[in-house]
């Protein structure tokens, strides 16, 4: 494809990295500088957040009713810490590419029943992502009581997501995370990894996309995940813990530094997607001395210098963004 130069305002921006690199901490910083610092030193506008977190909660508690009714759970393990299919990463990319899409409809339908808007988006989703539908074997009773037990909660979502628009010069950030088993060979077998992951997010992001992904080791991404998980605060975006077993087998590895490594044009990733060669503007945040350290006792010797540390390194990485083509 025609290489052009990134315009100064990011349109899109890919936030990527292990879990508790950081990605919730670089968020809140950029929320707390005004719009004119916000694209002066980071060349955002107004954010609008999308992430695959509340998808992920759905597939849990219908995961959990359809137990409750005597079916195997569709997507997730009893125990709740692992994917029956890992698969479902596709699902939840294809969700995220219908939120992207809705944010620039000049319409959005209105949701009248919130649970069977989601129990049918996830069945559209999984069916993109080339997997069976996952209530297939369930007759038209069970598949009412797992929309009715939904319904409170898919209500809330559905509150947020109908009112959610995309104003003029604003930045769109897509937060997620992906890797692979620990000792893996790179490249990694689909669908682990962030190369299969990016390769299905639509044509419209990958035109509009630039990658800010946080470095931390995987070693380094455990310790931390473990400091974060403070009893009493499951409920925290910053607070919440994924099982040590998923740590390994999820992202005891990830593959950004090889896709860097094997990209056709510096400071850019390629991405093969859509009859297409995207490439992608990226900047490595160096979290690996943490710093968006986290205070598990709740101290900060000297929070505003670390703001300033965190500021003054994201605005960096940001510049290196803008400068590559896109």
């Amino acid at each position: 494809m025609t290489s052009r130069q990134k315009a100064r305002r990011i349109d899109t921006l890919l936030l990527l990295g292990l879990p508790a690199s950081g990605k919730s901490e670089v968020r809140r910083h950029m929320s707390t500088v005004s719009p004119e610092v916000a694209e002066s030193d980071f060349h955002l506008g107004p954010t609008v957040q999308l992430d695959d977190f509340p998808y992920v909660h759905f597939m849990v508690r219908i995961s959990e009713v359809m137990e409750d009714l005597g079916h195997e759970p569709a997507f997730w393990e009893s125990g709740r810490e692992r994917f029956r299919d890992l698969r479902d990463l596709g699902t939840l990319v294809h969700l995220l590419n219908e939120d992207y899409a809705a944010l620039n409809a000049t319409r959005v339908p209105a949701v009248r029943s919130p649970g069977k808007w989601i129990v049918d988006r996830l069945e559209t989703a999984r069916g993109l992502a080339r997997m069976p539908g996952p209530f297939s074997l369930l007759d038209e009773g069970d598949r009412t009581a797992v929309v009715a037990a939904i319904e409170d909660e898919a209500a809330l979502f559905a509150a947020e997501w109908s009112v959610r628009s995309r104003p003029p010069g604003s930045t769109v950030v897509i937060e997620f995370a992906r890797g692979g088993p620990e000792g893996s060979n790179l490249p990694l077998d689909p669908p682990h990894g962030y190369a299969h992951s990016l390769s299905l997010l639509s044509a419209e992001i990958l035109r509009r996309a630039a990658v800010l992904y946080l470095w931390v080791t995987p070693e380094d991404s455990r310790r931390r995940n473990q400091e974060r998980a403070r009893p009493g605060e499951e409920g925290s975006i910053l607070h919440h813990g994924v099982p040590e077993t998923v740590m390994r087998a999820y992202y005891g590895i990830d593959d950004m530094e090889w896709l860097i490594d094997q990209s056709g044009q510096p400071g850019t990733i390629t991405v093969r997607a859509h009859e297409s060669t995207f490439h992608l503007p990226i900047a490595r945040f160096d979290n690996r001395r943490h710093l968006t350290l986290f205070q598990p006792d709740h101290s900060t010797a000297s929070p505003s210098r670390q703001d300033e540390e965190v500021h003054a390194a994201l605005r960096e990485a940001f510049a290196g963004l803008v400068t590559h083509p896109a």
